[in-house]
């Protein structure tokens, strides 16, 4: 390797390595899928928070934007602490940032507060990318994959659970009450994680500076890089897009649903997940290029569908049930692309697997936050048929990138 790539960065064995316990597993697991919540949950109660403090529609989107841009921005300055720092304490101080920030946000007094304590929000959430090669390196020798599957196992459940879940919340107790709970729960996570992690204290013979000089390398150096999380930052979009503004035209007529309903519809459309491992099996299989387009192709279709269902203006059910069913193929679409993203990425440099996937992941996320900014000024400037045509041109430009690649 060349350059900032002869940074050796090594990991203090760990009197902890091969002991961790199915009890741990599942805790690691639960951590993150809490953490999580945060990131998508401001996606399903942009209807509530834009009114309640004033913000106008066009508005509305950079609500959901500042935790995935604050996430984003942790995955690039913050994870990389990891090989430097010891990861216990970093982990419990990003915990306790992001408890302090989420009770702080269940105060805000107007949008521009709300935005900056939602940033710093999503930030602190970026642990997440800390906590599991902690958890890896608690396994026993060769398991370390079955234990980071069993915990990003958790991270999905939470990432299908957020908006459902924000949705139940803020229909019985109000928009502010999910960020006075989401607090409670992260304090009580940082004590138990507190209670229960090994330290790990990598020796890294580098600097700060230097390791992040060598993510501009490795997205340099790193073709199938730049492309799959170019892709995969474009569905992100659409999908942001798509989810920002679907809790607005449902509650419009003829759907007009509460918060319940919208909780109900979003946990329908999580049913796209069931899908993830037949797209790893395909891209195991050699088939990574034709299955990519295919993702793209349905995630076009889908909000084709979205378009039609969303101009109805009589008889909720039909419409409703082909909402639903263009959820559940956007989140096929999204899954899938992001699965063999993953794969692809993760074949490339073992030594570099972790900033590889910071930057695969922080990359992504970009896209999802310009997709949560672009749903909110589509709505206001030409309501559902704008926002399903933002949405297909992010797809047309992944299958553009699909193409050319």
């Amino acid at each position: 390797m060349h350059g900032t790539h002869n940074t050796q960065l090594a990991e203090r064995p760990s009197e902890t390595a091969g002991t961790i316990t199915r009890s741990q597993t599942l805790l690691f697991a639960a951590a993150v899928g809490i953490i999580v919540t945060n990131l998508f949950a401001p996606q399903t109660l942009v209807g509530l928070i834009g009114p309640s403090l004033g913000a106008a529609a066009s508005e509305s989107g950079i609500v959901s934007m500042a935790t995935l841009l604050g996430y984003a921005a942790g995955l690039f300055f913050l994870v990389p602490l990891s090989d430097l720092v010891e990861n216990r304490a970093l982990v419990l101080r990003m915990l306790s940032a992001a408890a302090l920030a989420a009770a702080v946000a269940s105060f805000a007094p107007s949008a521009a507060s709300l935005l900056v304590v939602l940033f710093v929000l999503g930030a602190a959430c970026s642990c997440i990318q800390v906590l599991v090669p902690v958890a890896a390196s608690m396994a026993p020798p060769r398991q370390d994959g079955r234990v980071i599957g069993d915990v990003m196992s958790g991270l999905m459940i939470g990432i299908l659970l957020s908006r459902p879940l924000a949705s139940f919340v803020a229909d019985a107790f109000g928009w502010r009450a999910f960020y006075g709970i989401s607090a409670a729960a992260l304090a009580l996570l940082a004590i138990l994680l507190g209670l229960t992690l090994p330290r790990r204290r990598p020796l890294a013979h580098s600097s700060y500076a230097a390791l992040l000089v060598s993510l501009f390398d490795l997205l340099r150096q790193e073709p199938v890089l730049r492309r799959r999380a170019l892709t995969a930052s474009l569905v992100m979009a659409a999908f942001s897009v798509f989810w920002t503004a679907v809790a607005l035209r449902l509650a419009a007529p003829p759907f007009e649903l509460g918060q319940r309903g919208i909780a109900l519809f979003a946990l329908a459309g999580a049913g796209g997940a069931a899908v993830t491992p037949i797209f790893g099996r395909a891209g195991d299989r050699g088939f990574t290029r034709p299955a990519t387009v295919l993702c793209h192709l349905g995630l076009i279709a889908a909000l084709g569908l979205a378009d039609w269902a969303g101009a109805a203006a009589a008889g909720a059910w039909l419409p409703l049930l082909l909402m639903g069913a263009s959820a559940v193929l956007l989140d096929i679409g999204v899954i899938g692309d992001q699965t063999l993203g993953r794969r692809a990425v993760n074949l490339l440099r073992p030594k570099a697997r972790g900033r590889l996937n910071g930057l695969f992941v922080g990359i992504f996320f970009i896209g999802g936050a310009v997709g949560s900014l672009l749903a909110g000024i589509a709505w206001a400037w030409g309501g559902w048929n704008a926002v399903c045509a933002a949405g297909a041109v992010f797809g047309i430009a992944a299958l553009v990138v699909d193409w050319v690649g």
